[in-house]
């Protein structure tokens, strides 16, 4: 089952880390693993979506999913994207930094250096709603709850989230401004450069989930709709072709999916920038943690569970948190990468043990409800 299921992802696993050690050596093959447990670490809540959905549409649809959504997901996403950001921030062609980023590593580099700050308060920003969105949010299971508790109070505050990301912004730009001559020249401003750049992040932000929340909206207004239709067949005795029905409301599920995926996935695209600026180990790090997201759904939806490790969803935001701190810092400071890898792979590896620890409290207590019950029907005296 196991080797079915994640067969592709394991092969895709093994030919990235070779590439990778023979493109940059062991330091790049290190690079390359850690950007791919935070793509699946961060990317998990998204699989755990992504089954929820997928289960509801007919074989057809979940191949196309699987298929053209995978291309999309590897392809687009998580490798066009990196291209693309650097190409705007810098101001050159995509062909030419990919060009520069294979063939003239010192000038990528050096490209790559100045377009930081923009990177970095674009990303940092778009992290940081997704993070203090989650944060606020009043949900039944809570993990760390002394925190988790008193936010989701203050959440019922209306855009607070947005207010406090602004509050961030406007510090970080005001501190990081005083420092442009220091660093970049005369001519630069750094702080105007965060500030623009972290407004494009939270604009970005805000279209994305519009655009996530229409498509839901669709899709619960179109299984509303045939839920009335099929209704209305039976009464009438007429019936309405099933393959109509499944295409038009999958098609709707595919888009939502999708849109869903490119902001699950932007925030592992932004958050690599944190770990290296090298748009290669990039690629091959977070294209083998896409195809262990797709596997990850696939798993999900046949074995029918999506709530054994309750707190995961929590860890990866939590990481994303963090990375989007990191990356607010690294305007201003170097952070070592392996650093900044190692702390989303510990904030999601406490997360998975609290999981372990809440199953197994749970089953001990179900246990011992069990053995009291026994115990109640055994007759006095036997």
């Amino acid at each position: 089952m196991l080797l079915k299921t994640f067969g592709w992802s394991f092969a895709v696993t093994a030919l990235g880390l070779v590439a990778a050690a023979f493109y940059g050596g062991w330091t790049a093959f290190g690079i390359v693993a850690i950007l791919a447990v935070l793509e699946i670490s961060l990317s998990f809540d998204n699989a755990v979506v992504n089954a929820g959905i997928l289960k509801k549409m007919n074989a057809f649809w979940q191949k196309i999913f699987l298929t053209v959504g995978v291309l999309i997901a590897v392809f687009g996403m998580r490798l066009v994207f990196p291209v693309v950001i650097v190409a705007l921030t810098a101001k050159i062609g995509p062909i030419d930094a990919v060009d520069l980023a294979l063939n003239n590593k010192d000038h990528y580099q050096q490209l790559v250096t100045d377009a930081h700050p923009a990177i970095a308060a674009f990303g940092g920003m778009f992290l940081l709603m997704i993070f203090l969105d989650f944060l606020f949010e009043d949900r039944d299971i809570q993990w760390l709850r002394w925190i988790e508790r008193p936010l989701a109070k203050l959440g019922k505050v209306d855009m607070l989230s947005v207010c406090i990301a602004l509050i961030v912004l406007l510090v970080t730009s005001f501190t990081f401004a005083t420092h442009a001559h220091q660093h970049g020249g005369a001519h630069v401003d750094k702080g105007q450069t965060v500030l623009i750049a972290g407004i494009a992040g939270l604009i970005t932000y805000m279209i994305v989930g519009g655009l996530s929340g229409y498509f839901e909206d669709k899709l619960e207004e179109d299984e509303e709709r045939e839920h009335e239709e099929e209704e209305e067949a039976e009464r009438t005795g007429r019936k309405r072709s099933a393959v109509v029905l499944a295409g038009q409301a999958a098609f709707f599920m595919f888009l939502y999916l999708e849109v869903l995926d490119a902001s699950f996935s932007f925030d592992g695209v932004i958050g690599a920038f944190a770990i290296t600026n090298d748009i290669v180990l990039m690629a091959l790090g977070l294209g083998i943690g896409a195809m262990y997201v797709r596997s990850l759904t696939v798993y999900l939806v046949r074995q029918g569970t999506l709530d054994d490790y309750v707190y995961l969803e929590h860890g990866a935001h939590y990481a994303i948190g963090a990375l989007a701190v990191i990356l607010m810092v690294t305007i201003q400071y170097e952070i070592n990468e392996v650093i900044t890898g190692l702390v989303g792979v510990v904030l999601i590896g406490w997360s998975f043990w609290s999981s372990v620890r809440r199953n197994r409290a749970l089953a001990a207590a179900e246990g011992k409800a069990a053995g009291s019950d026994e115990k109640a029907e055994v007759p006095s005296g036997v």
